[in-house]
């Protein structure tokens, strides 16, 4: 029969599992279990890492969509990591014999606490500790890493924090992708036209609440004279003190844009019709909150 583990006991389990026919290495196992919710609903996708007893990752990996791992390792101790959006990190200790199977049986995850929201009132972003970054295909194979230099912006969190504003002003002219002639190329009337263009703005009146820690902001973009909606996906990270002891609040973001939206639809082939610059750009926001003064 199965052993099953239970709190963060070692496991050891018998040679007579129905799964000692697989075939294996010599001097490895086998290492199993099944991911489960609180309503033992199984947990498509959660993320593994299994380490040995000296803390190297042997491997890595997800469940599948039935909420099962199983993965051939060395016999040895092993020690198991598991993830998942939305629930609290879960660890357990396992032991594989050799041509064995080392079951951990049901795994139940429980769900995460949602970090603590910042305060009602006026927020400002502190640049300092922020970013706003991009990246773009170039030539159909590389990509191209760029960032704005200067931005400023406010979030206003309301009592219902779902009715909160954020407006976002970003010099466009601040461009910056470590290469000069690059830099002007996208400064010119063939890309940002900053001439004419000097800003780009985000300002946005609603987010919705995804679980866990994950949000989406709506809102309108200015770019290039055209003003689009956008969606942002967010990881809210929670609260902080700095080093100076005033509270912080941080959050990830990200959303792709399509430059033919904005009318950004400047283009050059190469010979073989491949594009030198592609259609889409991804957006990726690092950013740190700072109450208002």
């Amino acid at each position: 029969m199965f052993g099953r583990w239970l709190g963060n006991r070692t496991n050891w389990v018998q040679r007579t599992s129905p799964l000692a026919a697989l075939q294996t290495p010599p001097d490895a196992g086998v290492l199993s279990c099944r991911v489960l919710d609180p309503v033992n609903e199984p947990v498509a996708h959660a993320e593994f890492a299994v380490s040995d007893a000296q803390g190297r990752k042997v491997v890595s990996g997800g469940t599948d969509p039935y909420g099962s791992f199983v993965a051939t390792v060395p016999a040895g101790e092993y020690r198991l990591a598991v993830s998942a959006e939305g629930y609290a990190p879960y660890r357990a200790t396992a032991m594989v014999g050799e041509n064995a199977l080392a079951s951990l049986g049901d795994v139940t995850l429980q769900v995460a606490q949602p970090p603590d929201l910042p305060a009602p009132g006026d927020w400002d972003i502190e640049a300092t500790h922020s970013s706003i970054a991009f990246t773009a295909r170039h030539i159909g194979l590389a990509r191209v890493h760029g960032r704005f230099n200067s931005f400023a912006g406010a979030v206003r969190i309301a009592d219902h924090v779902e009715q909160s504003a954020m407006h976002v002003v970003i010099d466009a002219a601040s461009i910056d992708t470590n290469v000069r002639m690059r830099d002007d190329h996208l400064r010119s009337a063939d890309f940002l036209d900053v001439a004419r263009f000097p800003t780009l703005e985000f300002y946005s009146e609603r987010c919705a609440h995804k679980g866990g820690k994950r949000w989406a902001v709506t809102g309108a973009l200015s770019l290039h004279g055209v003003t689009r909606t956008v969606t942002l996906d967010m990881d809210y990270l929670g609260l902080g003190n700095g080093m100076e002891g005033e509270t912080r609040a941080a959050f990830r973001a990200s959303t792709e844009l399509h430059r033919d939206d904005y009318t950004v639809s400047w283009q050059t082939m190469l010979a073989r019709g491949i594009a030198v610059v592609g259609p889409s750009i991804k957006v990726d926001l690092d950013v740190q909150l700072v109450p208002r003064g």
